[in-house]
């Protein structure tokens, strides 16, 4: 088999097809195919960074680890960061471009369909089967004019099409029915199947409906994937993350404040593993209590964010916390907070020149035009770990006298520097960094919990989890096992081998 492609396209957001492509990608090369993954245009603010130093969706990293691939911003060359309710950041092949609202991306996305077409077919051409992630629904009948995410991607790239509902949400055979209806006949044409994703119950009281909904739409129905549990890395669970609260006998309360805009929430995926933590989201104007550390996530927009966190009362909340033992950890936009002042002076962010922080730790952040993107690692200066993340910021934080950098960043993107990065208060309360990621360095984040505990007189512990990365590996895995057993993977095969036109 080469260069062949199948992709999937759902009856709206959030049905599952960052998953269903995740466990494809790992099918098909733990089958012996060469596989890369596609998706030409994401909108998130949890992006990652490749080895070259280019700004992709978190997806797509997710769905190259799956197959075995490094990721690279080709596997999705558009990348849209909501900066507002208005408007997004425009990242092109892992490279900022500029800020647009909707009305100015629509206009400017015809130039973008020769580039899509083109980044396609030479990543075809390294590969024996592409997985293409559509996104949001085929069906938005208001968008369909230079599409080039859903079918105009599938006719780009002569790719059969599978269509996926999710049945959690109630309204399946409505959505998958009324989805078809919304086609046009071509469009119709390109599609070879449809699955149902997130199903419990019975599927002996389900498989009537099966067989009317094949007779309504004449397509197969490929296959019924269970609703499971996995600890998986996928931005389109942002829904889910923000009702999360992980509740156990954990003797360390982490509260994780729910910025507005949000971003790299899974930066905490991995704080899930450990037995000894509860792990909570707290909204702006939610009771905060009394957490044993208070984590200031990444955001997209950190001038509002932190107005809004003093208008909310929040500011306050964090302040009074750790004034009463409440450790803090600031990440990104998150460590621009817990500081003095944040500056814009060429309202790179905001229309506000600046804004005063939370004055955790004394230093100073000001927004410049070029956005710093890179793969680091380093060592804490806390604890002497061996720590690595990812860098996306537009900031430059200065530490003012009396506060100590938290790491000492010994590489940037594979090439060796010997920088600072970060900040740490004098007795190791507040903590800052820039690196995303830094919670799955296992011995770092073990050393951070293991000093709070011993501030609640608690004893140390060892780290619950030793390497991250088989950890997930065996995550995928799971995942394709689950959905092989529930796909029919014989079906797929052939319509992967038959093509768009087959």
């Amino acid at each position: 088999m080469k260069n062949k492609s199948i992709m999937i396209q759902g009856t709206g957001s959030s049905v599952g097809k960052s998953i269903l492509c995740t466990a494809l990608c790992r099918i098909f090369t733990q089958d012996g195919y060469r596989v890369n993954p596609f998706k030409a245009q994401n909108m998130s603010n949890n992006s990652f960074i490749t080895y070259e130093g280019h700004e992709m969706g978190r997806a797509q990293v997710m769905q190259a680890e799956a197959a075995g691939r490094a990721p690279r911003a080709v596997m999705n060359p558009i990348l849209l960061k909501p900066t507002s309710d208005h408007k997004s950041q425009v990242v092109i092949q892992g490279k900022v471009h500029e800020t647009m609202d909707a009305v100015e991306y629509f206009a400017y996305k015809p130039r973008l369909i020769e580039m899509i077409n083109a980044i396609y077919h030479e990543l075809e051409a390294e590969s024996d089967i592409v997985v293409i992630e559509g996104a949001g629904s085929p069906a938005e009948i208001n968008l369909k004019q230079d599409d080039l995410v859903n079918m105009g991607m599938a006719k780009m790239a002569a790719s059969p099409v599978i269509l996926a509902g999710d049945i959690d949400r109630g309204g399946v055979f409505a959505s998958l029915a009324g989805t078809m209806l919304l086609l046009d006949e071509e469009e119709k044409k390109m599609v070879k199947g449809v699955l149902i994703n997130k199903f419990r119950g019975s599927l002996d009281i389900l498989k009537p409906g099966l067989d009317m909904l094949e007779e309504i739409i004449h397509l197969p129905v490929l296959g019924v994937i269970p609703y499971f549990h996995l600890n998986l890395e996928d931005e389109d669970s942002v829904t889910e993350w923000g009702k999360f609260t992980k509740q156990q006998n954990g003797e360390i309360d982490i509260a994780i404040i729910k910025l507005p805009h949000i971003s790299n929430f899974t930066d905490f995926n991995v704080l899930k593993l450990y037995e000894d933590v509860n792990l909570r989201f707290v909204d702006l104007d939610d009771e905060l209590g009394h957490p044993d550390v208070i984590v200031i996530p990444g955001t997209k927009s950190t001038v509002a964010d932190m107005d809004m966190v003093k208008k909310s009362g929040m500011g306050e909340k964090i302040i009074r916390c750790h004034d009463q033992g409440s450790y803090v950890f600031g990440i990104c936009g998150g460590f621009q907070i817990i500081g003095e002042e944040i500056r814009d002076p060429d309202h790179v962010e905001s229309s506000l020149s600046g804004i005063s922080g939370l004055g955790l730790i004394q230093a100073v952040t000001t927004f410049r035009g070029e956005k710093t993107t890179t793969l680091s690692e380093g060592i804490d200066e806390a604890f002497q770990c061996k720590v690595k993340g990812y860098e996306i910021h537009m900031g430059e934080t200065v530490l003012r006298e009396g506060v100590f950098p938290l790491i000492q960043v010994l590489s940037r993107n594979g090439t060796a520097t010997n920088l600072r990065d970060g900040a740490v208060n004098q007795d190791k309360t507040v903590f800052g960094t820039y690196f995303h990621g830094i919670f799955d360095s296992a011995a770092f984040t073990r050393s951070f919990l293991n000093q709070v505990r011993m501030a609640k007189n608690l004893a140390p512990r060892a780290s619950d989890v030793q390497d991250y990365w088989a950890y997930k590996e065996e995550q995928y895995n799971k995942l394709a096992d689950v959905v092989r057993k529930n796909l029919n993977m014989d079906k797929i095969y052939r319509i992967v081998e038959a093509g768009l036109h087959g």
